[in-house]
């Protein structure tokens, strides 16, 4: 009995490290995302400052690499983080964790690694990356996101998409379209952040966790940058 006591106990510590580095990765992805919007928010022309303010939610999902997109697959993963209250006119949330999956033979990223932005401009688009793995342009209306200061000049196309995609390549800050490739919540990494299973539906809209320590950047940005839903009243019901 001491013997099988003994042997637990130690492949319970040389678990213990591996555990702890699952943990510490989930939250350096967080901490990654906060970096990458952190630097987009300060590229001179970057995402206009009237649809980040009308934006329910962002996406954000750091260093998508090794041939992502073209014709080999893709897989990216990030944040998904939004305003809180039942009409999305509250503080910034807590982050649930997202993967980016799919094939797009339009756009070549060869193996570069590219950081992605998107703004989700409604409940309805919220609520479907809520509720289900989503495809872009099907399930949910997707458009490249116009840059500068502001949306004018913007077309109809881009003003009543669901979601609005950026992607940064070298330095290079462009909207660019994802249609074709899905967005679903990454389950088992919530878990691992929030040590209990949890859905993205309850990190974001049922108010079951609190905000890590490794998000606090990241919200903290968002509230300073835009701390107000300026959307149309009408649009968030």
């Amino acid at each position: 009995m001491r013997r099988i006591t003994a042997c637990l106990l130690a492949a319970l510590l040389l678990a213990a490290p591996a555990l702890a580095a699952k943990d510490e990765k989930e939250e350096e992805r967080v901490k990654d995302a906060g970096d990458v919007l952190k630097e987009v928010l300060n590229i001179p022309d970057d995402i206009p400052q009237d649809l980040l303010d009308k934006a329910e939610c962002l996406i954000i999902l750091p260093s998508v690499k090794k041939g992502a997109f073209g014709i080999g697959g893709s897989y990216g993963r990030g944040v998904m983080i939004c305003r809180g209250g039942e009409h999305y006119t509250g503080k910034w949330g807590a982050p649930a964790l997202y993967a980016l999956e799919g094939i797009s033979i339009g756009f070549q990223l060869g193996g570069q690694a590219t950081d992605f932005v998107l703004l989700v401009m409604n409940p309805k688009g919220a609520k479907s990356l809520l509720s289900s793995k989503v495809k872009l342009g099907a399930d949910a209306s997707a458009a490249a996101g116009p840059k500068g200061r502001t949306a004018e000049g913007a077309t109809d196309v881009v003003m009543n998409a669901e979601i609005l995609s950026y992607s940064r390549n070298k330095g290079l800050f462009a909207g660019v379209s994802l249609e074709g490739s899905t967005l679903r919540s990454d389950g088992s990494a919530n878990e691992k952040l929030y040590g209990k299973e949890v859905s993205a539906k309850d990190i974001i809209r049922g108010g079951k966790v609190g905000i890590p320590a490794c998000a606090h950047e990241l919200v903290s940005l968002l509230d300073s940058k835009s701390p107000t839903n300026k959307s149309e009243p009408k649009s968030l019901k």
